[in-house]
């Protein structure tokens, strides 16, 4: 991976958190380094500037990372509504990671940083890219991690049942 390249937007209404972060990323080489203190001074920035992954805050004021992402994905005005975004936060409850992979991000970053957790989450949206999905109430990264071959549900998207066949068991309507 070519850190130097990447164009990161750092999004956090934590002044201190926003400069430690940003210096994480100069620590390992990354020089294009935009901020934002709020999901709406960071939609502004997107229209300003090419960025390639968001670091985003989850707990923010007055507009949060949920909110901030959820009008990312899905406004129509959206300056990149397929863009990685890298979720951070101290709230790292299960409840607050279900949230956060149903508004679409790519990554989740608990608090405190590490240098080796910032690298491991750009890594994986940079090599390990996953395709988007859309339906009637999300869009974003495919929220599935892994194939189970041991499922033996419903293949509910159209690639599954192309890969699968004509043997491919489709979804019931309830």
């Amino acid at each position: 991976m070519r850190l130097e390249v990447l164009k990161i937007l750092v999004v956090d209404d934590n002044h201190h958190m926003r400069m430690m972060l940003s210096e994480i990323l100069r620590a390992v080489g990354l020089q294009n380094i935009y901020e934002a203190g709020d999901g709406a001074e960071a939609l502004q920035q997107m229209r300003a500037h090419p960025i390639d992954i968001v670091l985003t805050d989850l707990a923010m004021e007055p507009l949060d990372g949920l909110d901030f992402v959820r009008l990312l994905r899905n406004s129509p005005d959206s300056p990149n509504p397929m863009i990685p975004v890298i979720m951070i936060t101290g709230h790292s409850t299960m409840r607050r990671i279900s949230e956060a992979r149903d508004v679409g991000i790519n990554e989740f970053l608990a608090k405190p940083l590490t240098t080796r957790g910032v690298l491991d989450r750009l890594q994986k949206v940079v090599d390990h890219p996953r395709p988007y999905v859309r339906t009637d109430d999300y869009f974003g990264p495919d929220r599935r991690r892994k194939v189970d071959p041991k499922y033996e549900g419903p293949l509910r998207r159209a690639a599954d049942r192309q890969a699968a066949g004509p043997q491919a068991r489709l979804p019931t309507k309830r």
